[in-house]
């Protein structure tokens, strides 16, 4: 077994009011037993398109899993579409409804008459207990490929995978491992990234290696197949070296690792302390850093002074200094920093003053130019930023709070 698809059942995701988190996870567990997820589909509470996705489904994979459509109510299709695709009539299950019935009495609540649809099964299918709701899963055969298919639920859809269905797939899936591993850069467009790693992208290779993008953070994902989840690890730290000698000091972490947090280790290994002081940013900054467990340790305080006179009264930034050359400017940003620096104690500071949009801009000072200062113990130092005009508003912010955090952790890097 080394094929599968995923398919999500409800309008609210192919509407986008629901973010299928179902079907991500789904795919991860099954990349740890190495079975590769060939699509993702999400299908609108419909009987025939059910049906039909079903069927495709089973005539290209080797296993189909498929999440919700099970509730009580009349826009839950998917038992009736499974039906129709198999060419069955739905059943009663005795046995899952004496369990609905319980998980009621249990609760001192009296079963609704709707609920007896929770029951229903394909004929020749099979129900898989639900542990944590009312309604089983459902296990069939659809062209000969086995069907697994799971409450919308995220908790009981998560339950009933890792009790009932993972350890079949196991076994199913033979021991052959298909490992994942995500190296995260900023600093460096994709575009350049792509020639860089040229080779290692082509079409086939394993472990197979592809690119992402989100305003200037580029993850390289590394997908690795073996026979054994050693010999997939081997493959994957064999490419993991290799990225990170071509792409050297832009590449930040990798996995669960986020600029904050990177930034965080390294100031803890210093034993150094950090401040910001933000304008057209907002805070997010101080944001980044504090969701990071443990921030205290190194975060002493954040300041957003937005308007000109905050900026002189929190931070002691000269009112000539910004008639002379404006808030948004080089050498404000510098004052910012050095303010922040001296106002708090911290060993780094770091300052954003900028035009986020979508208004404000001049043709000198254009929307998405941003100045970005630091303070160290040594030095202050400001990098200038154009991130575009047609940029949104809040891209311009979480991109220059990136720039921000990535000029700390270089810095850190070199020092």
């Amino acid at each position: 077994m080394k094929t599968a698809w995923i398919i999500s059942i409800g309008t609210e995701l192919t509407l986008g009011q629901t973010v299928d988190t179902n079907g991500a996870w789904l795919a991860q567990r099954l990349a740890a037993l190495g079975i590769q997820t060939d699509r993702h589909v999400a299908v609108a509470d419909d009987l025939a398109a059910t049906a039909d996705v079903a069927l495709a489904a089973a005539g290209a994979a080797e296993v189909v899993l498929i999440t919700g459509g099970l509730g009580p109510t009349d826009d839950d299709l998917t038992r009736a579409a499974l039906a129709r695709a198999a060419g069955v009539e739905l059943v009663f299950d005795e046995t899952s409804l004496a369990h609905i019935r319980g998980f009621f009495a249990a609760r001192g609540r009296e079963m609704l008459e709707r609920n007896r649809t929770q029951a229903m099964l394909p004929r020749g299918a099979k129900a898989i207990l639900n542990t944590c709701g009312t309604a089983p899963g459902v296990e069939l055969r659809l062209r000969g490929c086995p069907c697994y298919v799971m409450p919308g639920v995220p908790f009981e859809m998560r339950a009933m995978f890792e009790r009932d269905i993972e350890p079949v797939l196991r076994v199913a899936a033979a021991g052959r491992a298909l490992r994942q591993r995500r190296l995260h850069l900023f600093g460096m467009p994709e575009s350049e990234v792509g020639d860089v790693l040229a080779d290692l992208m082509v079409r086939g290779r394993n472990p197979e290696v592809g690119t992402t993008a989100t305003l200037g953070i580029i993850g390289v994902r590394i997908n690795a197949a073996g026979d054994s989840a050693a010999e997939a690890d081997v493959l994957l730290d064999e490419t993991e070296r290799e990225v990170r000698q071509r792409i050297g000091t832009p590449v930040f972490g990798r996995d669960e690792d986020t600029l904050a947090g990177v930034v965080g280790r390294m100031l803890v290994g210093r034993g150094a302390t950090v401040s910001t002081a933000e304008s057209c940013t907002g805070g997010l900054i101080a944001k980044e850093l504090t969701d990071v467990a443990g921030s205290s340790a190194y975060f002493l305080g954040g300041a957003v002074t937005y308007s000109n006179a905050a900026k002189t009264a929190v931070l002691g930034v000269d009112e000539e200094l910004i008639a002379a050359h404006g808030a948004v400017s080089e050498p404000v940003a510098a004052a910012m920093a050095s303010g922040a620096r001296a106002r708090f104690g911290s060993d780094y500071a770091v300052s954003t003053t900028g035009i986020a949009g979508p208004g404000g801009g001049t043709a000198q000072k254009p929307v998405g130019l941003v100045y970005i200062g630091l303070a160290t113990p040594t030095d202050t130092v400001v990098l200038e930023r154009r991130f575009g005009g047609s940029v949104p508003r809040e891209a311009i912010r979480e991109w220059a709070a990136r720039t921000a955090l990535n000029r700390l952790r270089t810095w850190l890097l070199e020092g």
